[in-house]
């Protein structure tokens, strides 16, 4: 039975690793949006002056993953280092938002990404807050799943 209440963004999964069993708990995930441009077009022979419009190509944001840094966990870091002579270790990766008995509800796969970013995060000995980290990731298109 399908419920009449909007969906909650606070219950989430992320695998970010293929080659791992275990997945990372991120606290924050940002910027799952895609854009179409505008193709505007005219006919030379058209009578009327106005443009006709078309889509034209998509263009998927950077998405940013956030997580409470973690001792001898430096997995961030070493995947944004790979950066090399324009090569690096590309991942597929699948991002759920879950129901309370632990289903999916809408999974969103990233493909071919990679780090643009790395932020090791802020330092203040005035706060006892958690350390977060966080990495911006590219990739080159995104499918959305409604389960």
């Amino acid at each position: 039975m399908a419920s009449n209440y909007p969906l909650t963004g606070f219950h989430f999964s992320v695998r970010w690793n293929p080659d791992d069993e275990e997945n990372v708990s991120f606290s924050e995930v940002t910027g799952l949006n895609v854009t179409a441009a505008v193709i505007e077009y005219r006919e030379g022979s058209d009578p009327e002056y106005t443009t006709l419009k078309m889509p034209g190509l998509k263009k998927y944001n950077n998405v940013t993953l956030k997580r409470g840094s973690m001792p001898k966990d430096n997995g961030f870091y070493e995947w944004f280092n790979s950066i090399a002579n324009n090569t690096v270790k590309r991942r597929d990766i699948t991002i759920m938002l879950l129901n309370e008995e632990q289903e999916e509800v809408i999974t969103w796969n990233l493909k071919s990404a990679f780090p643009v970013k790395y932020d090791g995060g802020s330092l203040n000995a005035a706060k006892g807050e958690v350390l977060i980290e966080s990495i911006e990731l590219a990739y080159e298109s995104f499918e959305v799943k409604r389960h």
